[in-house]
């Protein structure tokens, strides 16, 4: 059974900081080959959403308050275990972390940075783009905003 939890960066401990930072590194700085500022600053400032399974952290996204990286709420540092690919958990993670994003600020827009691969995943959850491509530590990334229901996209 998967329980989630999300925290503000003070509430966290100590296990789970080193947790959500070692699957972060596991496969932002070594799968993907990418060195990389992974501490930049805006973990303190963040809700941490974390999936866990077994007493193992399987999934987690980093949730940014307005101001923080953009005008709108943000969400970003997706990740699931490379063991839990293909399982459904990185859909269920999304859609629980738009869930939060609403919660904490409304029902606004949300903006994320994309890896361009994942365009088409992030469009099933209605994140279109917004902007050119771009390099971002090296692989191709693209901007892209979700708009509440029933707002227009412009």
């Amino acid at each position: 059974m998967v329980n989630w939890t999300i925290k503000r960066f003070d509430e966290l401990t100590l296990d789970e900081l080193y947790n959500l930072l070692q699957l972060r590194n596991e496969v932002f700085i070594v799968e993907q080959n990418c060195i990389y500022k992974d501490l930049d600053g805006k973990d303190r400032s963040a809700w941490h959403l974390m999936a866990i399974e077994n007493d193992k952290l399987i999934a987690y996204t980093r949730i940014l308050p307005p101001g923080v990286s953009y005008n709108d709420p943000a969400i970003g540092r997706v990740v699931t275990s490379p063991s839990k690919r293909r399982s459904g958990i990185g859909r269920e993670l999304m859609k629980r972390s738009i869930e939060e994003c609403e919660k904490l600020f409304g029902t606004i827009s949300i903006t994320l940075s994309a890896q361009v691969y994942l365009k088409s995943f992030y469009g099933s959850f209605g994140f279109i783009v917004v902007g050119e491509e771009y390099l971002e530590d090296g692989i191709p990334h693209i901007k892209m905003k979700r708009k509440p229901l029933g707002k227009s996209t412009e």
